[in-house]
């Protein structure tokens, strides 16, 4: 049984990783900025739930030593944050970016910070989400796209630094997948198979695609030998097309 913690973990991706760490016996604990969208996952779970903005480095501190204490320990830890924010270049404003920048790669900035230095002493796995848009353009997705990119470089950077001490850091790249955050891209059935249509594979993700890639790279039995790798789970989207 390992000790994971979940940044996120209210959301549509976070969620489905605590529910497949939790049915494999693993203990955790799960972290989101607002107290009752946890509660409904954590009294299903058992899970310990903790309040924290991750975009202030202080308060990823505090969870990460509360988490620490309550489980006797860290293995493995995730952050599931992020936003989406879909403006050309010209129409996004300085708060546009600031925000995007803060929410997706501060946070996984911050808690890798904290993360690897708990970590040190036994080493442990570190996983980040990063997107296909920062692998492959598409239009309207430049501040997104900035975001997840320096997540790419965060990634492979933190792996060369802590790999010695047996801490292994990795990302996972979705496509479109199917959450309350990009709902407004699927609301109608047009918009749904236009979506799909950019995967190869012909549909859109779904949270667990996510999750079980991300359940995947924390388990050391699993992938003790992979580090500063950024997995694509996009259906295809940032390296195939299919011609009908």
């Amino acid at each position: 049984m390992a000790r994971y913690l979940v940044f996120g973990a209210s959301g549509g991706i976070g969620q489905s990783v605590i529910r497949l760490l939790h049915q494999q016996g693993h203990q955790l604990v799960g972290v989101g900025r607002v107290q009752e969208k946890l509660h409904p996952l954590l009294h299903e779970r058992n899970v310990v739930g903790l309040v924290a903005d991750a975009t202030k480095p202080e308060e990823v501190a505090h969870v990460v030593q509360q988490a620490e204490a309550q489980m006797g320990g860290l293995d493995g830890v995730v952050n599931c944050i992020g936003s989406l924010l879909l403006k050309p270049a010209h129409l996004t404003t300085p708060e546009d970016w600031y925000l995007t920048l803060r929410q997706n790669l501060d946070t996984s900035f911050f808690i890798l910070k904290t993360a690897a230095r708990t970590m040190l002493r036994q080493g442990g796995a570190i996983v980040l989400v990063s997107s296909s848009v920062s692998q492959h353009g598409l239009q309207n997705h430049e501040a997104i796209a900035a975001a997840k990119a320096g997540i790419n470089g965060l990634v492979r950077s933190a792996a060369a630094t802590y790999a010695k001490r047996g801490v292994r850091v990795n990302a996972v790249a979705p496509g479109l997948v199917r959450t309350p955050m990009t709902q407004h891209l699927t609301a109608t059935e047009a918009a749904e198979k236009s979506s799909a249509a950019l995967h190869a594979l012909g549909r859109i993700g779904e949270p667990d695609d996510v999750a079980k890639a991300i359940v995947f790279l924390l388990d050391h039995n699993q992938s003790s030998w992979i580090t500063g790798q950024v997995l694509a789970v996009d259906g295809g989207l940032s390296s195939v097309r299919s011609v009908a």
